[in-house]
């Protein structure tokens, strides 16, 4: 499957240097659309219902935070990466709450870019580990520590939980666990729904809050 891509970013010279990297791999992304402010990104999402938005976060006319929160509320089908140089936990925290597909640096390796993208096409959020592990620990020191939850999950759904947790991506699950990929994503699903969540990091960060796995 190829991705639709639309980039957001105010610095021409790496949305186009971007741009350009991402037509080598024409195979796995077709970029549509190029944006330099959060409202530009929110007009071409409308125009061209992209399959993915590569979003910076501080940019000009409405940031990349609060173009999210749009398009999320009016086009929810379209996923959205944040792709920024910030490190602040706000911005983290505040893009998992607004349901992202997936929080990167742009420091991030090309190869490791492109691995995590194609990890969209099978609903799977574009997160490193370290930034995973990042923000495991942010919002573990936001939580109560309960160990108590809320809906209860089968003991196979609390395993599964416990390695997203850990930044397994659905192929490193079956293996560990000896089950189908397929049988991974019914699972996720079933945990999604019981813990009224939207997606994978969503997820993972309630397991930490609620003491279901360490924040280490």
């Amino acid at each position: 499957m190829t991705l639709k891509v639309v980039v957001a970013d105010d610095h021409k010279l790496f949305r186009q240097g971007l741009i350009g990297l991402m037509r080598a791999h024409d195979d796995l992304v077709e970029v549509i659309g190029e944006a330099a402010s959060g409202q530009e990104a929110i007009q071409l999402a409308h125009q061209l219902r992209p399959d993915v938005i590569l979003m910076d976060i501080q940019m000009p006319d409405g940031d990349g935070l609060k173009a999210t929160r749009e398009i999320r509320q009016s086009l929810p089908d379209i996923a959205i990466v944040m792709l920024t140089a910030s490190e602040e936990d706000e911005h983290l925290k505040e893009a998992v709450r607004l349901g992202v597909a997936g929080y990167l640096l742009k420091d991030l390796d090309a190869t490791e870019l492109f691995e995590l993208l194609a990890g969209v096409t099978r609903n799977e959020v574009a997160v490193t580990r370290a930034m995973a592990s990042r923000l495991l620990k942010i919002m573990a020191n936001n939580g109560n520590g309960e160990a108590s939850i809320a809906n209860d999950l089968t003991e196979r759904e609390i395993e599964v939980l416990t390695l997203l947790a850990q930044g397994a991506s659905n192929p490193q699950i079956a293996e560990e666990l000896y089950i189908t990929i397929n049988t991974v994503k019914t699972h996720i699903s079933h945990i999604l729904t019981k813990l009224q969540l939207e997606n994978r990091t969503q997820a993972a960060t309630y397991a930490v809050q609620k003491g279901i796995v360490p924040s280490e």
